[in-house]
């Protein structure tokens, strides 16, 4: 992802996510801090699909965002985006792969349950303004 696709993930991130959208500030220091994050997306003859980032601090990944164009969902997008970041989690050599998902996200979690992450804790009221929990989920 570069710079010049910030104005597509903008629009799909706040169709996405609303008020909990990510700034333009915020995609922008992601960018910029390219030995710590690696973000990736798909496109194709209907515009902007999908996006994904992950950020690398020592031995641990932390998946930062996966956002899948509401009408591109179940299609295979997500996995085959998620499976990148963890392929270049690998290729960082990291220990392991963390993630927070919204509780009230059933898709999400199968997903990551499916490509071998597990819930390991619940934070509260993570997610605002709804106070909707948030699942913390490890991939070893």
């Amino acid at each position: 992802m570069r710079r010049d696709d910030l104005p597509g993930v903008l629009a799909l991130e706040h169709a996405l996510f609303g008020g909990q959208a990510w700034s333009e500030a915020m995609l922008r220091a992601e960018l910029d801090d390219t030995a710590n994050r690696w973000y990736v997306l798909v496109e194709d003859e209907g515009g902007l699909a999908a996006y994904a980032g992950l950020a690398v601090l020592g031995d641990e990944a932390h998946v930062m965002t996966i956002g899948t164009a509401p009408g591109r969902q179940r299609q295979g997008i997500g996995r085959a985006l998620l499976r990148a970041l963890l392929a270049e989690a690998e290729l960082r050599e990291v220990r392991q792969t963390v993630l927070e998902v919204r509780v009230d996200n059933a898709a999400a979690i199968a997903l990551y349950e499916s490509e071998g992450f597990e819930q390991v804790a619940i934070r509260k009221r993570y997610y605002q303004p709804e106070d909707v929990d948030a699942a913390v989920m490890i991939r070893a």
